[in-house]
């Protein structure tokens, strides 16, 4: 027995099914991971529709009962419940297999402890590789149990905590799953709600046969902005795979940035919580500490990637965390993420401010970004010392990679931790100055 220690990612196990990621790998996770959780008690599995999942679920429950852990057999579920189960059901942990919006011949699996504490390379994951990799685990007394247990209406009812329904009118909604776990959960909440719903792709189908399930990429939402617009609609909404983030095209067809779906919560969120602390990861748009410090809230940036935000939204007890992939955290739904709960508030924002998405959007919309562009360079570390070097009069830090403030104009250059490439993201007070010192800057990285 062995396992390919690559699929150890920075907050996640991930990699090819079945060359990397497999039911002997899983196996040995659901062992190591029994033995590493440091509270007594059952852990929740789910997975999500790809075609090899149900089989990784099964070999992970395996694992996990043969070191004596009983387990609490969730099924279908989006990432967000298995989180939502591990501190909902007080439980010792919760996996979840899936592989988000990775195309499909990917798979993976996503670890939190007790209360839906993240598991990741600074946080556990690092000794659960060792384990599962020297084959050294705890001598249980007895095997574990398991027990299937469907959690759909508790977490809906839990989502619909977050905001006032009753009082929305009947909103027409285009809702795209793209072919996620969605497409499950999101029908339970349409029984809940007067929303009249447009379904698209709803089937679960783990090869993604319409559209990659990444509505982070704007080219992934053409059928819900023509869908939108077509039907005279009041909003979009796409979930990515595993159905832990949503994006939102307004009423005209035009998509909102994670930036601005992230102004219009900071704002929702401080209206609630006067003086309350709000996380950002340094790619987003400067129109997210601007409102934080608008509405009187205290800013706290974050370096990029889930593996740095979710410890540090419970360390400073934030409302609310923002990552520019779109992934938010919300300190009452477990300090986790949720696509669902974005979705749901919104909404409830459109209908407490009385004002389409366009009109809250519009005046989030002050900047003009690059989005995020890759680069292959020969040596990563000398491209960012030279960039460094070139911008040396302008403020700068290196809290990830390299951020330069150049007051109407700013770029964060960081290097890929697998790949020889500089990812650039720019911003600027002006479409004009923003492609000028785009093109600035990649001219200089190609150099």
């Amino acid at each position: 027995m062995s396992i390919d220690r690559s699929i150890f990612k920075a907050y996640d196990i991930r990699g090819v099914f079945p060359a990397q990621m497999n039911a002997e790998a899983a196996g040995l996770v659901g062992r190591a991971l029994a033995d590493f959780l440091p509270a007594e008690g059952a852990v929740a599995v789910g997975r999500d529709m790809r075609a090899d999942s149900e089989e990784l679920a099964q070999a992970l429950i395996k694992g996990l009962i043969k070191q004596g852990r009983d387990v609490i057999d969730i099924g279908l579920v989006t990432t967000e419940m298995a989180a939502f189960a591990s501190g909902f059901y007080d439980l010792a942990g919760a996996a979840m297999i899936t592989a988000s919006h990775n195309p499909g011949q990917y798979n993976g699996i996503k670890l939190c402890a007790i209360q839906a504490a993240p598991i990741g390379i600074t946080t556990g994951l690092k000794q659960i590789e060792a384990a599962a990799a020297s084959l050294k685990f705890k001598d249980a007394p007895m095997v574990g149990t398991v027990k299937a247990k469907s959690i759909d209406a508790d977490w809906v009812r839990h989502c619909l905590g977050f905001v006032n329904a009753k009082q929305w009118p009947r909103y027409k909604v285009a809702v795209d799953a793209g072919d996620g776990m969605a497409g499950k959960i999101f029908p339970e909440l349409e029984k809940k709600v007067k929303l009249k719903v447009t379904e698209l792709f709803f089937e679960l189908d783990g090869s993604f046969p319409n559209h990659p399930a990444n509505p982070m990429v704007e080219a992934n939402l053409k059928d819900l902005i023509k869908a939108v617009v077509s039907q005279n609609l009041d909003l979009g909404i796409a979930f990515d795979g595993d159905g832990d983030r949503a994006f939102f095209v307004d009423e005209t067809g035009v998509p909102l940035s994670g930036s601005i779906t992230g102004a219009i919560l900071i704002q929702r969120m401080l209206e609630a919580h006067p003086g309350a602390t709000i996380l950002y990861d340094l790619r987003m748009s400067k129109i997210v500490p601007d409102t934080i410090e608008q509405f009187g809230g205290k800013a706290i940036r974050t370096p990029v990637g889930g593996g740095y935000i979710r410890p540090a939204i419970r360390e400073h007890k934030a409302v609310l965390a923002c990552e520019g992939a779109g992934h938010f955290y919300f300190q009452d739904n477990y300090y986790s993420d949720s696509g669902l709960i974005t979705a749901l508030l919104i909404i409830d924002v459109m209908v407490t401010k009385s004002q389409k998405l366009s009109e809250l959007a519009e005046p989030f919309r002050k900047y003009f970004d690059s989005g995020e562009i890759n680069t292959e360079v020969q040596d990563p570390s000398k491209t960012l010392e030279k960039v460094a070097a070139a911008f040396k009069g302008n403020q700068q830090d290196r809290l990830d990679g390299l951020t330069v403030d150049c007051g109407d104009w700013w770029f964060n250059l960081r290097a890929s931790n697998t790949e020889p490439l500089m990812r650039l993201n720019l911003e600027a007070t002006s479409q004009a100055v923003m492609e000028q010192k785009r093109d600035d800057i990649l001219k200089l990285l190609s150099a």
